[in-house]
């Protein structure tokens, strides 16, 4: 791949009083993020530039969000240096506009995964035990990947600790993840332990 504009996308369309830490909630499940470049234009709509440390995420992002409706805003999302990557389509070429702006952006801090999380979800899921209390969500989808292509990852803690969910985007990759990771070791800088899937 062409070196960083093949990891980098074009996000536009976003409403006016849109925040960083938004636009990371919604893209933060696809790849480890780089860096995000905001725009604001002196009127809506706003736009950005996010870079993925890989390409591959790059991608991934512009599948999962290209069409997305993000507070009444249809969001555009395509590779950075104006190719469309893996998504063609009939949308109207060059940056900038179109369609409608929407309301008010969603507000607040935390919890705005879970707000974004749904639209990447798959049948395809295995839960992940014996994560250590540090893992991340990327520690895991790093982890997990190793089998087939993740679309989510999650990491949450319930009374018996801390685990993971994970949605792979087939049945093949699933099935290859509960043979292939089961009682595998999970490590990141912080911890390692074995994992049950």
């Amino acid at each position: 791949m062409s070196g960083r504009f093949s990891r980098s996308i074009y996000v536009g369309n976003l409403p006016g009083d849109i925040r960083e830490h938004e636009i990371e909630d919604l893209f933060y499940k696809y790849g480890r993020i780089v860096d995000i470049e905001l725009k604001v234009p002196p009127r809506p709509p706003c736009y950005c530039f996010v870079e993925f440390e890989h390409a591959r995420d790059a991608e991934d992002a512009i599948r999962g969000r290209d069409g997305y409706n993000f507070d009444g805003c249809r969001l555009r999302v395509e590779l950075a240096h104006g190719g469309r990557g893996q998504s063609s389509g009939d949308r109207r070429g060059g940056y900038g506009g179109g369609g409608g702006y929407g309301g008010g952006g969603g507000g607040g801090g935390g919890g705005g995964s879970a707000r974004f999380g749904v639209s990447r979800h798959s049948e395809f899921r295995v839960i992940v035990r014996g994560l250590p209390s540090s893992a991340s969500w990327q520690d895991l989808k790093d982890h997990m990947r190793k089998a087939g292509d993740v679309c989510f990852a999650e990491v949450t803690r319930d009374s018996d600790g801390t685990y993971g969910v994970v949605d792979y985007t087939n049945y093949d990759d699933m099935k290859y993840a509960i043979r292939k990771l089961d009682d595998t070791e999970f490590r990141n800088p912080w911890a390692r332990g074995y994992i049950r899937v």
